[in-house]
């Protein structure tokens, strides 16, 4: 993993990102000052758990996995994340060791955005500090979402409910998903085990509720699957 220059525009990049949006251009500028590219590999780790945290990063391109290790060695995937994604920012603020690990999934650009620039801008500007405290407020929101799926919903619950998340109610009535990732990696996300995911994707695919083809998931009756099981 390593920095450098090839051309890209940080300043533009930055002011897509939601965190930033309502910035001024000058304070755009200032961040993108207070930023470094990375380009990561996959199989890059991007910090170590333990690590203290200098900044926070966004994915330009690519995706990324946080996790940690089990006493056992086994390894509990927090989250998944791709482009246009931010991650890092509340143990920034707490000045403490991370407490996870971040591993490129693909090859990935990313920015390092100092906390010493945001720190800056948020002296500057409270409307970024009410974005980050919105963006944060999100991310536990989603948490706590997961914490309640893991202990109110059986594991075919949760599979269902991942393969359904992005689609609304009322849209096509077949789809196709294609999982972002191994399947290894999205069962640990959901906490449960390889073997029970698989066991539970045959199942539903017995029932002709799903259709799998390696990483694509045909879904031919969104309704049938979303009310099996309830």
């Amino acid at each position: 993993m390593h920095s450098h220059q090839h051309g890209i525009n940080i300043e533009a990049l930055l002011a897509h990102v939601p965190l930033f949006s309502g910035l001024e251009t000058e304070e755009i500028a200032r961040l993108a000052r207070g930023s470094r590219e990375l380009t990561a590999s996959r199989g890059d780790i991007l910090f170590h758990k333990g690590d203290m945290p200098t900044g926070f990063y966004l994915i330009v391109y690519g995706q990324v996995k946080l996790a940690f290790t089990s006493a056992q060695g086994g390894e509990k995937v927090v989250d998944i994340l791709g482009q246009g994604q931010t991650f890092g920012e509340a143990v920034m603020f707490m000045d403490k060791p991370c407490m996870v690990y971040a591993q490129a999934l693909a090859d990935s650009l990313l920015l390092h955005i100092a906390k010493a620039a945001v720190v800056d801008e948020l002296n500057a500007d409270p409307r970024l500090g009410r974005k980050m405290i919105a963006g944060l407020s999100m991310r536990l929101h989603h948490l706590i979402s997961d914490v309640e799926s893991y202990s109110l919903c059986s594991g075919r619950q949760r599979i269902i409910g991942y393969l359904l998340r992005e689609i609304p109610t009322d849209g096509e009535k077949s789809i196709t998903v294609t999982l972002p990732t191994s399947k290894g990696i999205i069962a640990s996300r959901l906490n449960l085990t390889q073997e029970h995911f698989s066991r539970i994707l045959h199942e539903l695919s017995e029932k002709g509720l799903v259709v799998v083809e390696g990483r694509k998931i045909h879904i031919p009756d969104v309704g049938k699957l979303r009310t099996y099981d309830q």
